[in-house]
């Protein structure tokens, strides 16, 4: 007649792989969308160099968009479960968005084959 016996605890860890997993696949999302605006406007000083910082970049912005899948489902992936998920998916899409423009379109670069450093396959219903 009582409140229902609550269920096993959850490791500390839960949460941790799929946090991962998204990052990784949001770290590589970004890191190949800011390297082809690279390339596209000829922007930095050769394709050596602008691989050397774009691997310098991929585990940060790993960690990065982990950090952020696992502190929502820490948060409100304890209630709601599904909140939680749409949350993480519009959070990732906005963390590639902007590191696709922060980092792949910077505005102070003259690049003379790409109007307003913006490269010619970049949707224009995407703002930059």
């Amino acid at each position: 007649m009582g409140a229902e016996p609550p269920g096993p605890p959850r490791p500390w860890f839960a949460g941790i792989g799929f946090g991962v997993l998204v990052g990784g696949l949001t770290a590589v999302v970004s890191i190949g969308l800011v390297g082809r605006a690279w390339a596209a406007c000829g922007i930095g000083s050769g394709a050596a160099a602008n691989a050397m910082t774009l691997l310098f970049l991929a585990p940060l912005i790993w960690i990065a968009a982990a950090l952020g899948w696992v502190i929502l489902h820490r948060t409100l992936g304890r209630r709601h479960r599904r909140a939680a998920l749409v949350a993480g998916l519009v959070l990732t899409l906005w963390f590639t968005w902007f590191l696709a423009t922060w980092l792949g379109m910077p505005n102070s670069y003259p690049a003379p084959s790409c109007p307003g450093n913006v490269p010619p396959w970049w949707p224009g219903f995407l703002p930059v």
